[in-house]
């Protein structure tokens, strides 16, 4: 049931970085219900504050426990969301402000990066009832026990998401420094166009595969719930990219945008033995340790008998990898392990994948033409993806945005 007089309005750490940012966001939720919706706002901490408190917690431990690292970054978006109920008493509106803990966001206990199981609406109700702004902390949760978790950098956007699905809002606002998602990031191609409309599957495609605009959890839940997502800007009042349900139409681009992801490791595990069981050992060891593999892939050879096996891992995940590979590597008797740790993962995203042919060619005579190296190819129904050096990766991407001619294509507009 969508409440089309509900809406959420999600506040990124660089639209509440100041008093003037947190009055600018406070009216857009003060416009939100005086034109007669009933308002929450999610709100992440200001600016740089969960980097100043990461690096405190860093200059006091070389390793600080996560419970405690949680119970630290979760205060910053405690000083946002009462700044941002202040703002909004001081314009002459009802408000307030309410941790994870008092609105009952539960979470499993994995701290650092726990994820949303489920959302009490009594307390939210029964405020949006009194005609006020809600305003809910991004970022947090808490567990069976009572102890205060995090969901992982950027989640303030899931935490957004997941309210509007609970809530039946009728969109989920996202107000962020940028216009929108772009054909492909715009610092790093000059020409990249703003897409105005985008499937859940595509975006999600290009979330994981490095656009930086939006967590994929976030968008998970709006494709579960149906909440269509705006991305927008918090400085104007420009219309951004709608991420909504796959329509007509949406095929006739074959590919949407390119995304480059950055800080990834390559491992490669050299001559092992092929047999049932083998590399089921090695994903669940790794897996173990809360490690998110991507672009796995196997080649037989020597009759069958050996395998080599790759994967993409964050670079940040590299060391642990490395002495669990290695440590297998040593009792099930593979030749080797072999550890690239500065690649990138160059993306090409599009549902008109699926009814255009010699995408893949193009893809590939455009990295061959800029003379850049492939490490590994993975494929879906959607998207293909090509592992190159770190240092190819920006070069990679233009030439990739450039063969698709996406600086012309209209990203996603009108058609349909």
């Amino acid at each position: 049931m969508l409440h089309m007089g509900l809406v959420v309005q999600k506040f990124g750490g660089t639209s509440v970085s100041d008093a003037q940012k947190i009055h600018r966001a406070a009216r857009r939720a003060i416009r939100a219900k005086l034109d007669g919706h009933r308002v929450v706002m999610v709100v992440s901490a200001m600016g740089r504050t969960t980097d100043k408190l990461l690096s405190l917690a860093n200059d006091v431990s070389s390793n600080p426990p996560k419970r405690e690292l949680d119970m630290l970054l979760t205060t910053g978006e405690q000083v946002s969301i009462a700044l941002m109920a202040m703002a909004i008493h001081d314009a002459g509106h009802e408000a307030i402000s309410l941790t994870a803990a008092q609105l009952g966001l539960m979470t499993d206990s994995v701290h650092t990066k726990a994820r949303i199981q489920r959302i009490e609406r009594q307390r939210l109700e029964r405020e949006l009832e009194l005609g006020r702004i809600v305003i809910v902390a991004g970022f947090q949760g808490i567990d069976q026990a009572g102890e205060i978790t995090t969901l992982g950098r950027g989640a303030s956007d899931t935490t957004g998401a997941a309210l509007a699905a609970v809530l039946g809002a009728g969109a989920c606002e996202i107000y962020t420094d940028v216009d929108g998602v772009y054909t492909a990031d715009p610092r790093l191609v000059p020409d990249a166009r703003k897409i105005d409309r985008i499937s859940y599957d595509e975006m999600l495609e290009m979330a994981s595969s490095g656009a930086g605009v939006m967590h994929s959890r976030a968008i998970e839940f709006g494709m579960r719930f149906n909440v269509p997502i705006h991305v927008r800007s918090s400085l104007t009042d420009a219309p951004g990219t709608m991420i909504m349900a796959e329509t007509e139409g949406m095929e006739t681009i074959a590919i949407r945008g390119v995304t480059l992801r950055e800080n990834l490791a390559a491992v490669f595990l050299i001559g092992m033995p092929n047999q049932p069981g083998m590399v089921s050992t090695v994903f669940s060891e790794i897996a173990g340790h809360n490690i998110i593999v991507d672009d796995i892939i196997q080649n037989i050879y020597d009759s069958g008998r050996k395998a080599n096996v790759g994967f993409v891992i964050d670079a940040e995940d590299a060391p642990v990898t490395k002495e669990v590979a290695e440590r297998l590597a040593k009792e099930q008797g593979y030749e080797g392990v072999e550890i690239h740790e500065s690649v990138s993962k160059v993306s090409a995203v599009g549902v008109g994948m699926r009814s255009h042919s010699g995408v893949a060619a193009k893809m590939f005579d455009a990295l061959s033409g800029a003379k850049i190296n492939i490490y590994t190819i993975s494929t879906s129904e959607i998207v293909i993806s090509c592992v190159v050096s770190r240092e190819d990766g920006p070069r990679a991407l233009a030439a990739m945005h450039e063969a698709f001619e996406l600086a012309k294509s209209n990203g996603g507009g009108s058609e349909g």
